[in-house]
């Protein structure tokens, strides 16, 4: 997200080889949860499994020292992921309210589970960037930082002092990294984005939904997190090339551009007709197109029981596979069905022969069954099911942390697996809780200077 903000070296080494720290960290108890039949998420001691969500502690990115001023999602995301490869990322917070994705609002409840997702293995700064002490301490911070990350509207880095130009000039080996909404020199470079916007400006909503209804935004957050992940990964290339050259690079990344990244599939498919893609949905196997490629009805007939099964084009047994799991062996050799030029031209036939099967069983019955078959299919999970499969907390992709102001707060780890283990998740930072930790270390202030920096109302 592109928010406003109006409140708001040397460097250490690049690690050469990433490699994976001690020995394996037990996070947390990890609460055994229903299973795929409960539909609520229960912590108590009765329901708790013995299995802990482990994790490895990554020192990839040890000794690289990265100050966060993002907030919200797309820049936390991009900045969360260096800190699970071992970066140590200072998130620059407003004193009284901090990241608004903290959603602290005076009078209103407290939603601190959206925050969490973001900025786990962080540490929290508190600077009232208003103040001219402020500003100095921060700057203080960039001469020392390998990274800087920001997303704020655009110009208002730059009025806050802050802006390329002026931190290369204290810092000319620092990486300066910047979302933006939209792409500098385009039409829309000074609008403000959000997720949707994005994909609505970058095409993913376009091509999502049925043909004959309006589109549909998906679900995911692909214009916030999917623009922070490409961010991420430039900021290591940028790393390593600095390595070589002891040059610092300005990056930007644009969240309409981002979301183009993501529509290459559909642009290849324009390419090849001449013709805006057009939605397909999934409800049924597109006229001539792949077939069968839907999702079918399983039992009992909830609003997530359905499951995607698809047969490739490069595969002709996917298609002999699935009608020994049906019991529609007669089927097989039938002129009508036995090719996918054939299927396609009979797509709503071919939808209900394998429907009528898979209404007689459950979605995870079905993906089981075609799977073991060796045909592709998968069942259509919701967060619940998919926070409730001991599966992931049994590998550590997702992880209960012991969060101390929210407790047990249960969220999904780098899914990246570093020798056969995902990367601890720590929990996301109080506000301002690493003060005297990162102004101590970073600048060497004492007891005495903290203090007057709080009665000055600094920090």
């Amino acid at each position: 997200m592109i928010y406003d903000l109006s409140e708001a070296v040397e460097a250490n080494r690049v690690s050469e080889a990433c490699h994976l720290k001690g020995k394996l960290l037990i996070q947390g108890a990890v609460g055994c949860l229903a299973g795929m039949m409960g539909m609520t998420i229960d912590m108590s001691s009765q329901q708790e499994r013995s299995a802990m969500g482990t994790g490895v502690e990554l020192d990839c990115l040890e000794g690289i020292r990265v100050v966060d001023f993002t907030q919200f999602e797309a820049g936390p995301s991009c900045t969360e992921a260096l800190a699970w490869l071992g970066a140590e990322v200072v998130k620059i917070e407003n004193p009284r309210t901090g990241d608004p994705g903290r959603r602290l609002q005076p009078g209103h409840p407290d939603d601190p589970w959206y925050f969490h997702q973001f900025n786990a293995n962080k540490k929290s700064v508190t600077l009232n960037l208003k103040s001219p002490r402020g500003l100095e301490i921060v700057r203080e911070l960039l001469k020392k930082a390998d990274v800087t990350v920001e997303n704020m509207a655009p110009g208002t880095i730059e009025r806050l002092g802050l802006g390329y130009d002026e931190v290369r000039k204290i810092n000319p080996r620092i990486i300066y990294c910047q979302v933006k909404g939209f792409g500098t020199g385009g039409p829309y470079e000074h609008s403000l984005a959000f997720d949707m916007i994005a994909q609505a400006a970058g095409g993913t909503i376009s091509v999502t939904g049925d043909a004959d209804r309006a589109p549909v935004k998906p679900g995911p957050s692909f214009g916030d997190t999917g623009t922070g992940m490409l961010l991420a990964v430039s900021i290591l290339g940028a790393l390593y090339g600095r390595s070589n050259t002891g040059h610092g690079r300005r990056l930007q990344v644009a969240m309409q551009d981002a979301m183009l990244h993501y529509m290459r599939v559909p642009f290849s498919r324009t390419q090849l007709t001449g013709k805006a893609m057009m939605r397909d949905g999934t409800s049924r196997s597109a006229p001539g197109g792949l077939t069968p490629s839907a999702l079918y009805a399983c039992k009992p007939g909830g609003p997530n029981d359905y499951v995607y099964v698809f047969c490739s084009r490069a595969n002709p047994e996917h298609w002999q596979r699935l009608l020994k799991v049906i019991g529609r062996e007669d089927l097989s050799g039938d002129a009508r069905y036995d090719t996918q030029v054939a299927r396609s031209q009979r797509g709503a036939e071919v939808d209900e022969i394998i429907a009528a099967w898979t209404r007689q069983h459950t979605k995870e019955e079905a993906m089981r069954l075609f799977g073991g078959a060796g045909v592709p299919a998968g069942a259509v999970f919701d967060t619940l099911e998919l926070m409730n499969d001991p599966s992931f907390a049994e590998r550590g992709i997702m992880q209960t942390i012991d969060h101390p102001s929210t407790g047990k707060v249960k969220m999904p780890a780098w899914p990246v697996r570093f020798d056969g283990a995902a990367p601890t998740v720590k929990p996301s930072p109080l506000l301002g809780q690493h003060v005297d930790d990162v102004l101590g270390s970073w600048l060497g202030m004492d007891a005495k200077e903290l203090a007057a920096l709080r009665h000055d109302g600094i920090v």
